[in-house]
């Protein structure tokens, strides 16, 4: 996953100075970002705090390592599986 030049921090104060009332295109000049990062950046992150972005952030990691362990496990048993089949054929011959 790419890094983000900002920080969760960054993005959320971005988000908050546009529900103070700072236009859209005059943030997105301000910070160097497009109007397509915002509205991403508002789609994820809106009416979050600091400490809710930083969860989010553990969870999504935390998922992405179980779902590799559960990719491991389905892979090794489809070779095991294999493996098995193969005996059997051996020993019928």
């Amino acid at each position: 996953m790419k890094k983000s030049r900002f920080t969760e921090e960054q993005i959320i104060g971005i988000l908050k100075e546009s529900d103070a009332g700072m236009k859209v295109a005059d943030l997105c000049r301000k910070h160097g970002i497009s109007d397509a990062t915002f509205y991403n950046w508002r789609s994820r992150f809106g009416g979050m705090e600091v400490s809710e972005a930083r969860l989010l952030k553990a969870l999504e990691e935390e998922n992405l390592k179980l779902k590799r362990l559960v990719a491991d496990q389905a892979l090794d048993i489809l070779v095991l599986k294999d493996v098995l089949q193969k005996n059997n054929i051996a020993r019928a011959a």
